[in-house]
């Protein structure tokens, strides 16, 4: 099975060529970017970089400020909006194609049936989000299918909490912004909403905070949060919820797409995710759940309820990024992945997504070339998936000031925008520095070893962290070592986290011999990223003397 390589990107902006960049500009001012944008060129070049798949973030309709009340989508209160674009986590329309993202309004569905076929004949798969959690405040489906129950239609607004209703109210009370600071511009026609919602990251009060989700409302899957006995689970008769939901997973399955992108997984009961992930599975069994979940100590009870891939944020994600910030050694790495061990095919190890800080911002490495040493190990210590955020590759800074997105190390999802370094390394190659090119070519060469490397995608994994812990000639706290293999195909890889070039020995213990079917001897390695070789004699307990260039690492093939 081919190792899963997800291109996220951000769909709004990704294509945006427009470079006006004005703080809180309009559709108008900064532009937006098409699923057209999408052509065959484009995947082509996401292809070769490595990809195996392409998660198009934001593609489904969300609340925004932007009025398409001409094609007959409700216009949404700028009350309740984050920036002038909106989150993508916003959703008004389960069954819609966010309309910014369209040429031609009308038909938005159609342009997102091509871009599916596109991407499949790029020989690349489609990821899309999927937000079962919380809805926009001003939810209505204009596009749902004849027969279909629109969210909230059938529920009893006189109760905090009913099995069957789609949502949780606050009886007789008005929803209270007052708490809620809005820029200047933002429309001054207070939102009503009576009876109150309740707020989408659980707060179960009509007064919701400036830090809280206050532009999303909190489905309800059967489970009632303020039972005067603490939590109540009510999954029979099937809540309203969950029917509902799976009516919208197989519409979006039946568009051919190959996955998704669960967003907050574990906001809903696992009960429903099994319930849903089999039921799909059973007719569309390509199909992989992907899931947001950031509680190690859930993650097997969402696999075990269907999910392909969680995210391994809490544990590789913040492992590595505290290594390449220097809070934390390399050997911890060891750790961070013994801690799944039994799950590791199920994690999916990242550097940088729409949610995190970008490796080159000023707020994580300041660098982008400090990325290097954790992509070597993110990408090649196991053969579970990784992830890449478009502009990692050319060391994007997320600094901008953009609006709603203040200048804090992210890529903005709120606001009109255009990324600069993707736009250079998409439509403007010839803008691209030395130093963007070279990280380019570093990213691909990896992507492309865990395309074309058995060792990678199918091999064994021997970490050598343990047997080099008192060399000498080996630093723990910024080296680095493992070693892969499958047949007769074997990788000696270490990372070199320090900011200078090192010679280190690795010692290779008698253990891993055993274990990886090692056979003594001297061998001739040859190192994927350079093409440089080496001739070394591999002999239980000694070591293998190797020189390293600072921020880089090696990655020495060998047959044994």
């Amino acid at each position: 099975m081919q190792k899963l390589i997800i291109y996220q990107v951000f769909t709004r902006t990704f294509g945006n060529r427009k470079q006006t960049r004005q703080v809180n500009g309009t559709m108008s001012e900064n532009g937006v970017g098409k699923m057209n944008d999408f052509n065959a060129s484009v995947l082509r070049q996401i292809k070769n970089f490595g990809a195996t798949a392409v998660w198009y973030t934001g593609v489904i309709r969300h609340a925004t400020c932007s009025d398409y009340s001409a094609f007959g989508i409700p216009k949404q209160s700028s009350r309740i909006v984050k920036g002038k674009a909106g989150s993508p986590y916003a959703i008004t329309d389960y069954y819609d194609i966010d309309p910014d993202i369209a040429e031609n309004v009308t038909g938005r569905m159609e342009e997102f049936d091509a871009l599916v076929s596109r991407t499949h004949k790029a020989g690349l798969k489609v990821i899309i989000d999927f937000v079962p959690n919380h809805v926009a405040r001003q939810y209505k489906s204009i596009a749902k299918p004849f027969g279909i129950s629109d969210l909230g239609e059938d529920d009893d607004t006189g109760k905090h909490f009913d099995a069957q209703n789609n949502f949780y109210y606050c009886p007789n009370e008005h929803l209270d912004l007052s708490a809620v600071a809005f820029p200047d511009e933002i429309d001054s026609v207070p939102y009503e909403e009576f009876p109150a919602k309740c707020t989408g990251n659980d707060r179960f009060d009509a007064h919701p905070q400036q830090n809280d989700w206050y532009e999303t409302v909190k489905l309800n899957y059967g489970i009632d949060y303020c039972d005067a006995g603490g939590r109540s689970y009510h999954f029979s008769p099937l809540p309203s919820t969950w029917l509902k939901m799976a009516d919208i997973l197989f519409f979006w399955a039946s568009k051919g797409i190959d996955g998704f992108r669960c967003d907050m997984a574990e906001m809903v009961p696992r009960e429903f995710w099994s319930y849903i992930t089999g039921r799909i599975k059973n007719f569309y069994p390509h199909i992989v759940f992907i899931g947001e979940v950031y509680e190690p100590s859930k993650y097997r009870d969402y696999i075990s309820a269907g999910f392909d891939y969680l995210y391994d944020k809490v544990g590789m994600y913040d492992c590595i990024r505290d290594v390449m910030c220097g809070r934390r050694p390399a050997s911890s790495i060891t750790n961070a992945w013994q801690n799944t061990d039994d799950i590791q095919e199920h994690m999916l190890y990242f550097l940088e997504n729409h949610d995190e800080q970008r490796i080159a911002s000023d707020f994580f490495c300041g660098n982008p070339q400090k990325g290097i040493p954790g992509m070597i190990v993110s990408s090649l210590l196991r053969a579970n998936p990784l992830m890449v955020y478009a502009g990692q590759e050319f060391g994007e800074r997320g600094m901008d000031r953009e609006g709603f997105s203040g200048v804090d190390g992210r890529s903005t999802i709120f606001d009109y925008w255009c990324t600069d370094s993707v736009f250079k390394g998409y439509f403007s190659r010839s803008e691209l520095t030395l130093e963007q090119l070279y990280l380019e070519g570093v990213y691909a060469k990896l992507m492309n070893i865990c395309n074309e490397e058995k060792a990678v995608q199918f091999g064994k994994t021997f970490d050598l962290m343990y047997a080099n812990m008192d060399n000498e000639w080996f630093n723990p706290d910024k080296q680095f070592a493992f070693m892969r293999k499958d047949g007769g195909e074997a990788l000696l890889i270490v990372a070199n986290f320090d900011d200078k070039d090192v010679d280190v020995e690795v010692r290779i213990p008698a253990h891993a011999f055993d274990y990886m079917q090692l056979v003594e001897g001297k061998v001739m390695m040859t190192d994927l990223m350079t093409g440089e070789s080496l001739t070394s004699v591999l002999s239980k307990d000694t070591t293998c003397r190797i020189h390293i260039k600072a921020l880089r690492g090696r990655i020495y093939k060998f047959m044994n």
